[in-house]
């Protein structure tokens, strides 16, 4: 990755903006922890079909609650297009990808609410950045934490992970969050299926991530890609998904499946939503 060297007058372009300069990672620091590891693995559940293992223990009896809710549980349709509000981040919030998002996926639930309210509401983390002589970023947040930097670009902004987002949602739909991150694409298009746009992270051209960096927060190393971004998942068919991109300001936006669940992939397979 090139080094940029920046002007006080210029400010980074980072997270959803998609600009063409970056800053250097640091690959001489080490012992890092990439941000995704901090992503918590699935737990598998056993279903409540599971026979004896081995009779070593005595399973419960199928109850036929369970096996009504399994046979009537609605099955995934073939295609789907939920007509959600376009809502464009700027000019206001030049990195607001994440909580612009939001705000669609808010007002399609009924929701009074706006990116403004959002931006003011979803948890910052509060570590200034810090540069090199040279302009390498050495210090800022943790956008699993928080959101990093500054949301509206009069200084330099970065992005906001899942679990503030999570949280955010549960200030406006008290309990009804989802968290879908690290479930299997096909889990998050049956949640679309049943009537429920999705918060998703890709990159700018829904394409694999190439701008990587790296910084210091307190002990630990955050590694992640610049050139990540949020949409809202809200529809799909056979071969494509299609998108509500802030950024952009494309509604329904088509694009290739495979393409797209690669991108998502690489961030780690976040999204978030609401029942």
């Amino acid at each position: 990755m090139k080094k940029l060297c920046l002007l006080v007058s210029i400010l980074p372009l980072f997270g959803c903006n998609n600009a063409d300069e970056t800053v250097s990672k640091h690959q001489d620091k080490q012992n890092y922890t990439e941000i995704y590891e901090q992503v918590p693995k699935p737990r598998i559940q056993k279903t409540v079909n599971t026979k004896m293992e081995n009779n070593l223990e005595e399973k419960q009896p199928i109850s036929k609650a369970n096996v009504n809710q399994q046979v009537t549980q609605p099955a995934k349709k073939n295609s789907m297009m939920l007509d959600v509000v376009l809502i464009k981040q700027n000019p206001e919030l030049r990195y607001g990808c994440e909580v612009t998002s939001l705000a669609m996926v808010l007002n399609f639930a009924g929701v009074k609410t706006d990116k403004m309210d959002l931006y003011r509401s979803i948890q910052k983390d509060p570590d200034p950045i810090k540069r090199s002589a040279n302009g390498d970023i050495l210090n800022w947040g943790n956008p699993a934490d928080g959101f990093v930097g500054d949301m509206t670009g009069k200084k330099a902004g970065y992005a906001v992970f899942d679990k503030p987002m999570e949280a955010l949602v549960n200030q406006k739909l008290p309990g009804r969050a989802v968290n879908l991150t690290n479930q299997p694409f096909e889990r998050i298009l049956e949640h679309v299926s049943a009537g429920y746009p999705v918060v998703v992270w890709t990159t700018g051209d829904y394409r694999l991530p190439d701008r990587w960096e790296s910084w210091y927060h307190g002990q630990q190393v955050i590694k992640t890609p610049l050139d990540l971004h949020a949409v809202v998942l809200v529809g799909y068919d056979a071969n494509f998904v299609y998108l509500n991109d802030p950024l952009s300001g494309g509604k329904q936006v088509r694009v290739g499946k495979d393409r797209f669940i690669s991108s998502w992939k690489a961030l780690q397979s976040r999204a978030i939503s609401y029942k």
